[in-house]
């Protein structure tokens, strides 16, 4: 027998794509952890004999890097660098059988929901004790919580149907559960995802309950931030605003993705709504919550956009003045509505050349809002410390998406996962400069 033979196995997961996957990632970890697997997550050493890749497959650049990491373990895997590679996800789900032609190192494909599976590779059990147990890889002091999977949504670009099923909620108490869990392991905000958090409830108990869930999870003690990403416009459960308003842990900030600022294209995306109800949902939503951070994402150059609903968006963007946006330039999916139905006709450079125009005056909206908040104090969540800062975050920001504030440790120490008082002295497009004023300043050693 090789004296390889004898050394215990060692997994490396490896997360791409968006925040539902790390969730994915982090409740497979608990899994292999609790079958006394050792694991780790992206781990910085190469030390590990076997690999898994939990994929993204929602865009093409998400596709390519998720091939290109695959291929990368592939070939470490002929050059006898590593024993074993599995492939999950996305990615795995959508193309496994074009997958498993293309490249044979990889030792299995699991799709979204097969982790079970996986386990029986390690002649591992799935642990149903572990349910609502999870090894979070985030800092401590923040976790995602996945609230449903899969969408019943029709949009024309979105290929997350084919990938993650119909939309499944989770019932409330398991819900409840995982927080006190998270709470118990040092979490102090919890940023509630899925494809769809306002479809919440309609499945499992015949209405839309995500105001009910969040007075379940703001009850739990110790919760001190509850963040909303991913909201659908069409059919907003208005009485989440009111609960948002009579629950001072629940942060006013939404993650809305509208899309675009067109009616002719928000109908080719059959988003069932058109910009005259979008501007009006977005007025009652400042309304009911003065000061709220709205956040949004934008898809530029889907077929069918002209130079006029192009425009058009850029005017809505100019007079929404949204906190905080992002855009992605049209992937054309196979299998999607808009695939099969509509031409692809816009060049790369053109999609490219409109994204970049819309994130020019978000840049400015961004600014102008960001020097407004200089000479004012807010709590700040302590994430990390990098180099000669350390780096938090407001109530408006959620992490790895949106602004920062940066205090210099050459001259102040704040402890990673605490809420610090701080007074905004400089601002940038993207980033806050400020002092600490909740503590005694010290020189961090």
């Amino acid at each position: 027998m090789k004296a390889k033979g004898l050394k215990k196995d060692k997994v490396n997961v490896i997360t791409l794509g968006c925040s539902k996957n790390l969730v994915d990632s982090e409740v497979m970890i608990t899994q292999l952890k609790g079958n006394d697997i050792e694991v780790e997550h992206e781990a910085t050493k190469d030390d590990s004999n076997i690999i898994i890749i939990n994929t993204c497959g929602f865009i093409a650049a998400a596709k390519q890097e998720s091939i290109d990491t695959i291929l990368r373990y592939a070939e470490a895997k002929d050059e006898g660098e590593i024993d074993k590679l599995y492939v999950t996800g996305c990615l795995s789900q959508r193309y496994k059988e074009d997958l498993i032609k293309e490249i044979p190192q990889v030792d299995a494909f699991f799709g979204t929901a097969e982790v079970p599976a996986l386990l029986k590779r390690f002649n591992a059990d799935y642990k149903h004790e572990l349910v609502g147990e999870r090894m979070t890889t985030t800092a401590n002091h923040f976790a995602y919580l996945k609230i449903a999977e899969g969408c019943d949504r029709p949009c024309s670009f979105c290929a997350i149907p084919l990938m993650r099923g119909k939309h499944e909620s989770t019932p409330i108490e398991e819900l409840v559960k995982q927080a006190e869990n998270m709470v118990k392991n040092g979490t102090r905000e919890l940023l509630l995802i899925a494809q769809d958090l306002t479809y919440y409830g309609i499945d499992i108990y015949g209405k839309r309950r995500l105001a009910d869930l969040l007075r379940a999870l703001s009850d739990v003690e110790g919760v001190k931030w509850i963040r909303l990403h991913y909201a659908y416009p069409s059919g907003f459960p208005l009485d989440v605003l009111d609960v948002m308003a009579e629950r001072d842990n629940i942060c006013n900030y939404l993650d809305m993705p509208l899309q675009t600022g067109s009616s002719a294209v928000l109908k080719h995306m059959r988003r069932g709504i058109d910009r005259e109800k979008t501007e009006k949902l977005i007025n009652t939503i400042r309304e009911k919550i003065p000061g709220i951070t709205l956040r949004t994402t934008l898809i530029a150059g889907h077929p069918g956009e002209t130079e006029q609903d192009h425009a058009e968006t850029l005017d809505f963007v100019s007079r929404m003045k949204f906190d905080r946006l992002g855009v992605f330039p049209y992937s054309h999916e196979e299998n999607t509505h808009a695939h099969d139905t509509m031409e692809d006709l816009l060049p790369e450079e053109e999609k490219e050349a409109r994204a970049q125009e819309i994130m020019d005056i978000q840049a400015e909206i961004s600014y102008e809002l960001n020097q407004e908040k200089i000479g004012k104090t807010f709590p700040v969540l302590i994430d990390r410390k990098e180099g000669d800062f350390f780096y938090g975050r407001t109530e408006s920001d959620s992490p790895e998406v949106d602004n920062e504030v940066l205090i210099d440790a050459r001259q102040h120490y704040v402890r990673l996962g605490d809420f610090v008082e701080c007074h905004i002295d400089d601002a940038t497009e993207f980033d806050l400069y400020a002092t600490p004023v909740s503590q005694t300043a010290e020189t961090d050693a």
